[in-house]
């Protein structure tokens, strides 16, 4: 490296440029003003309030049916057409893993989320297929209004 008397220094690629009172850079010294404005940007990025959304608990999702007596058999009759095969009879499974009678046990205020997210993509890996293409929102929606009324008490 050929040094500059203090004035500016080759470092590598990307180069010092001289401070010299004329303001004209010393021999063999290079501007790269892209690359300083890439780094600043990449740092604005990475440190801006707004860059990283913090994580959020999942979006709340709520039954649209809740509270409706009148859904309560179609939702039982189409429980018991679609889910019974694996869920049992009007929700009466004795395997833990299945027995949709404990929802609110296990999820507590995000059932209606967990119920609607795992029907309408299923789990596959689990066996549970995508209901999304076959039941209606309001189909789903009636169902777990059913499953409401079937719950094991805390």
């Amino acid at each position: 490296m050929k040094s500059h008397g203090g004035a500016g220094h080759t470092a590598g690629p990307a180069a010092v440029p001289s401070t010299r009172a004329s303001g004209h850079i010393a021999p063999g010294t290079r501007r790269r003003p892209h690359a300083y404005l890439g780094a600043l940007a990449v740092a604005l990025c990475v440190l801006s309030p707004g860059a990283v959304p913090a994580q959020q608990a999942p979006a709340t999702i709520t039954n649209p049916l809740e509270g409706r007596a009148d859904v309560i058999d179609e939702g039982r009759s189409l429980f018991n057409q679609y889910c019974a095969h694996c869920h049992g009879t009007n929700a009466y499974q004795g395997e833990r893993a299945r027995d949709l009678r404990r929802l609110n046990l296990r999820y507590g205020p995000q059932a209606p989320r967990v119920f609607y997210e795992v029907v309408s993509n299923g789990r596959l890996d689990k066996g549970m297929p995508v209901w999304k293409t076959v039941l209606s929102d309001e189909m789903l929606w009636q169902v777990f209004t059913f499953l409401e009324t079937v719950q094991t008490p805390p």
